[in-house]
């Protein structure tokens, strides 16, 4: 039978870094982009003797995760070590939590512009579609990052020690699309947070992917599949429509699923059975006797005045305050620096939706094409805001604005309204182009009379005479309305 007819249940394990300036349990640089093997130490290198010191702070965004996400905070949190052996963890045991981690419950709210382009997004009252349940929130040590090639690995372990929030949620998803949209919102929240970056391609968060199969009508949930090496949002999405196929086939062949974990390769488009799914008693927990429990009420009291403006409320308050449509201000909460660009560059217009439309369209179109991120662009907000300006006054056409945009991107530390004079576009005085426009007209009798005719296309022309006649040079808009005056028509 089809894949539609077995009920899908699907739960993630996201690990995200949390954005602190030291590691986790030592006071080696945290962050990206180091050459290997530089921010280390004995602790993070798990040399004997070495102990690890808590990094407060990174306690702080856990508990702060929670709250934004709806968790609760039990009043102690305990520290355990995870045995296991393997290249990235040279201690052989990885500090995390087990049974008293920091958050505990909550959900991830499903936005409705986090689903992919192409998906059929359900009906939603306002901008969570559904909620997905959380289990738990706990905070480990990150491992180091392996590198593989032909015959050997290379172990970078800059990265080990980094501390890591792992988001664990409910088997409650249900679907790839589902899951995409789980990713993005989860990642808008921690951003707008100020927990992590968050990015994907960089390693700053990344999921596994447990998912099983039962016939629709069946209570208890299938074996459950462990994928591994998901590194972005659509290779979630892709590996779970091809795991959800495989499985069916499988079942329908009456081949019966073993709890296991599986590598996705997306450059295969298929997954590869590593090895049968260790249970936690194979880790072997227990306490860490070198770090003593943590009191959470003083912590909880610090950032419960931190709470951010969350993605539902800012989507709201993008439509209230800048009279923006609901499209836009999906796009925009769907790209936060995006937005945070948009209301510096609102902040002084008069005019904030058409604000919007330029660095929704023609920025990001520019951005696009220079392949830069928002976070690069040169152009500041106040010069778009300018550029705005000058196009609703008159002064120059939206074909015109968009060489000024490119002028700009040029020459960053100019305004709008001088950018548009350096290329010969300034507000022309009404009279001074009325007298430019009738001696145009004057000239050029027998395309007058074909426009009265009824040939209009002929005022394109008569404009382009105006504009090649003029200096400066006027908004063509402006031309052709003089023309249809003077002419009556």
């Amino acid at each position: 039978m089809p894949a539609s007819d077995y009920l899908v249940t699907i739960g993630l394990e996201v690990h995200c870094q949390i954005k602190t300036q030291t590691k986790m349990f030592c006071s080696c640089k945290a962050g990206f982009g180091y050459e290997p093997n530089t921010n280390v130490c004995p602790t993070c290198l798990g040399m004997p003797g070495a102990l690890p010191v808590l990094n407060e702070h990174a306690i702080e965004r856990t508990v702060l995760t929670g709250m934004m996400l709806g968790c609760s905070t039990p009043p102690v949190s305990k520290w355990d070590r995870k045995n296991y052996f393997y290249a990235d963890m040279p201690k052989n045991y990885q500090t995390s939590q087990l049974d008293l981690p920091l958050c505990i419950g909550g959900e991830v709210p499903l936005y409705a512009w986090a689903f992919p382009a192409d998906a059929k997004v359900p009906a939603a009252d306002g901008a969570v579609v559904r909620r997905v349940k959380l289990d738990h929130i706990h905070l480990e040590e990150d491992a180091a990052k392996l590198t593989h090639y032909n015959g050997y690995s290379l172990v970078d372990y800059n990265r080990g020690g980094t501390p890591l929030m792992e988001i664990v949620s409910a088997p409650d998803l249900t679907s790839p699309d589902e899951t995409y949209a789980y990713l993005k919102s989860l990642q808008q929240i921690l951003i707008c947070g100020g927990i992590s970056d968050a990015d994907m391609e960089k390693g700053q968060m990344r999921c596994d992917v447990n998912v099983s199969l039962r016939p629709k009508g069946q209570k208890e949930l299938g074996a459950k599949i462990e994928m591994k090496n998901i590194n972005s949002m659509s290779a979630a999405r892709r590996a779970l429509v091809y795991e959800i196929a495989r499985q069916a086939e499988e079942l329908d062949m009456g081949i019966p699923q073993v709890q296991s974990t599986r590598r996705w390769d997306d450059a295969l488009g298929e997954s590869i059975v590593m090895r049968t799914k260790e249970n936690a008693h194979d880790y072997r927990y227990h306490t860490c006797p070198d770090l003593i429990p943590v009191h959470t009420a003083p912590i909880v009291e610090r950032v419960k005045g931190e709470l951010p403006e969350l993605p539902d409320a800012l989507h709201t308050r993008l439509q209230e305050q800048y009279g923006l449509p609901q499209a836009d201000a999906s796009t925009l909460v769907g790209d936060l620096p995006l937005c945070r660009y948009f209301e510096q560059a609102a902040a002084s217009s008069a005019a904030p939706r058409k604000v919007a439309n330029w660095v929704i369209n023609n920025l990001t179109a520019a951005l696009a094409k220079r392949e830069l991120s928002i976070a690069d662009c040169p152009v500041p907000p106040s010069a778009l805001a300018g550029l705005v300006a000058i196009v609703e006054d008159g002064t120059v056409s939206n074909n015109q604005a968009r060489e000024v945009l490119d002028h700009l991107w040029e020459h960053p530390d100019m305004d709008a309204a001088a950018a548009a004079a350096q290329l010969g576009y300034k507000k022309a005085d009404s009279n001074e182009l009325e007298a430019t426009v009738q001696k145009v007209l004057e000239e050029n009798a027998a395309d007058v009379e074909a426009l009265k005719a009824g040939n209009a296309k002929i005022i394109n022309a008569l404009t382009g005479k105006v504009m090649k006649a003029s200096n400066p040079k006027p908004n063509p808009r402006m031309v052709t309305e003089i023309i249809t005056r003077l002419l009556g028509l």
